[in-house]
């Protein structure tokens, strides 16, 4: 294992005092494996009557989980049928703590500016119900398209996910939404004990370059926020120069911004102005700091910013989706009536290409960004049929369908021998339903993915790029 940076230490030392060697102590305890689960598929209690992992409540968080081990092999976590049907997502504990403190209701406009790999995305959209509207914005190409297998998978419906500079995104919406997460790049201190090699990348020139970019990031986060609104600002450092000292320069040139402390919760402890030469405005006590040897997690640092009433205008055009083609929604609805029981409502439609989206409530005009998918994510139009999307399946309850295959973690051959993408015997299909069609495969009553029964023969839907097992 790479050693500790010895710079890096000395600061430690220097800050923390008497708590330094626990918080030293504290690397040679393995990292924390967090569980959250995703309320838009199951509550925390009926998830504990089906897990087969031993859990130990997060301080922070009604669904936040530590898992204790062992929990290896195929029975780990990242590996279990549970987790490709959506029930979970592996989220560092103190990471859960953000969208818990930002704390977006179901009406609200929320963006998340930078949102791959998606924990805190899907989070915010759990918090907020699958209502109002969640932009999810990822920078990174390649990170963008990781963000929106983690959103599906998460059965999300009420999300734009957009691949743009945070600039360009300023630029177009303006001062339009409720709240604003801020998870910004940084010299990754926090991830020295769950990735040693981020010890050998850190030294203090890229302390410096972060707290610079993440100046940039803020400048441009607040002119997203309406009068009102409220900004997170978020990291998993512990650097004070990309902490304290990133804040107390965004509030100098920021009046109208002001720090509102966050709830003092089971391990969080305060901001330290004191730490920062000349000391910050005291008013920097009101973040929030996680340790390692004080909580379960590898360490966050959190502030919670609103925005006065001040004026605070965004003059971007509603969207106004083209009108569907006649023979699309016929294709559209002959699929529903002969495969689902209920369906998504027939409101805010669009065909983007041969895509064919569900667009979230007060999605504004996208204009030019660039944008992986606008919405839900309901299909492909094929030239005389349409081809139900994963997304659609991972969106809908069993109830939905019309046609199920139902399997169980307990005998898990069948599953994971869908997860690879082989084809299940019609047998298994419920009896009760018609016979051939479209069939929603199920792990213990959720949704792992689409079959088609074929003359006694579920052939494989389950996208390619998703088989690992």
């Amino acid at each position: 294992m790479n050693e500790l940076p010895p710079d890096y230490l000395e600061r430690m030392a220097r800050l923390l005092g008497e708590e330094y060697q626990a918080f030293l102590a504290s690397y040679s305890d393995p990292p924390c494996t967090g569980l959250r689960v995703n309320t838009l598929k199951i509550s925390a209690e009926r998830f504990f009557t089906i897990t087969p992992f031993h859990l130990e409540q997060i301080p922070w968080s009604p669904v936040g989980f530590r898992v204790i081990p062992p929990a290896v092999g195929s029975d780990s976590p990242g590996k279990h049928p549970h987790h490709a049907a959506g029930l979970y997502y592996l989220q560092e504990p103190s990471a859960m703590a953000v969208a818990e403190l930002l704390n977006p209701r179901p009406s609200e406009r929320v963006l998340d500016l930078a949102a791959a790999p998606g924990g805190k995305a899907t989070h915010l959209a759990a918090r907020m119900g699958n209502q109002g509207l969640l932009v999810a914005n990822e920078i990174h190409p390649q990170r963008a398209w990781n963000l929106a297998e983690n959103l599906e998978r998460c059965g999300v419906r009420n999300a734009t996910i957009t691949n743009e500079t945070p600039e360009h995104l300023a630029e177009h919406f303006g001062a339009y939404f409720d709240r604003v997460l801020v998870d910004a790049p940084c010299s990754g201190e926090g991830l020295f004990r769950k990735i040693p090699e981020a010890r050998k990348e850190w030294n203090s020139n890229l302390v410096e370059s972060c707290a610079i970019r993440q100046s940039k990031i803020l400048e441009t986060a607040a002119r997203l926020v309406r009068a009102g609104g409220w900004l997170a600002y978020a990291t998993c450092t512990f650097s004070p120069q990309e902490n304290e000292a990133t804040l107390a320069r965004f509030l100098e040139s920021h009046p109208e911004f002001e720090i509102i402390p966050s709830p003092r919760l089971p391990g969080f402890s305060a901001g330290h102005p004191e730490w920062l030469d000349p000391p910050a405005p005291d008013s920097l006590r009101g973040a929030s700091r996680l340790w390692p040897h004080r909580a379960p997690g590898e360490g966050h640092f959190i502030a919670l910013l609103r925005r006065d009433d001040s004026q605070a205008r965004s003059a971007i055009k509603p969207y106004h989706p083209v009108r569907i083609p006649p023979t699309v929604q016929r294709h559209y609805q002959e699929f529903i009536h002969e495969n689902l029981v209920s369906a998504p409502a027939e409101t805010r439609l669009a065909l983007i290409g041969s895509y064919l989206y569900q667009l979230p409530a007060d999605l504004p005009d996208l204009g030019t960004l660039r944008c992986l998918h606008p919405g839900w994510w309901l299909g492909t139009m094929k030239k005389i049929r349409f081809v139900p999307a994963h997304s659609l399946a991972m969106g809908l309850v069993k109830e939905d369908a019309l046609r199920l295959v139902e399997l169980g973690s307990s005998d898990p051959g069948q599953i994971y021998a869908y997860l690879r993408g082989e084809s299940l015997s019609g047998e298994r299909q419920r009896k009760t339903q018609p016979d051939d069609g479209w069939v929603i495969v199920t792990v213990d009553g959720f949704p792992l993915g689409w079959g088609k029964k074929v003359q006694g023969v579920i052939k494989n839907y389950y996208p390619r790029g998703l088989r690992r097992f």
